[in-house]
């Protein structure tokens, strides 16, 4: 079930890229940011009360809260970077660098969660560096 939802990120994500380009057309990169992140928010806490899962909020320990405010601001830079990154240039070159998360996301994981980072990972990553490099040359 983890792949379906997997596989629905990544059509939206590329919907996401294609969509912020045309949107993005004559404003400024910060409000576009702004603008996107305000319908998140409203879809985020529909779905949370869709679900009815509003009272789980009160059960979110210290630790998952530093967390969870830290990914979030990793998030919000991240989108700012990125919509800037796509007003100034190529959506067919921007999304392929955006994606070298991947690698980074992997080196991390080993790093900090110290989860299993193997021989077919290391190939994995430097074939995504590798495609990377020859779309944006």
């Amino acid at each position: 079930m983890w792949f379906l939802f997997a596989l629905g990120s990544s059509v939206f994500a590329a919907l996401t890229s294609i969509l912020a380009k045309l949107g993005i057309e004559g404003v400024s990169s910060t409000l576009a940011t702004a603008v996107r992140t305000v319908v998140v928010l409203l879809m985020a806490w529909g779905m949370v009360f869709i679900t009815n899962t509003q009272g789980g909020l009160s059960e979110i320990s210290r630790r998952s809260w530093a967390f969870l405010i830290l990914s979030g601001l990793a998030t919000g830079a991240s989108w700012l970077c990125y919509y800037k990154a796509l007003q100034i240039g190529e959506a067919s070159k921007v999304v392929p660098v955006d994606k070298l998360s991947v690698v980074m996301t992997l080196v991390l994981a080993a790093v900090v969660l110290h989860e299993q980072f193997t021989l077919k990972s290391a190939a994995g990553c430097a074939l995504i560096g590798l495609g990377t490099l020859l779309m944006v040359l």
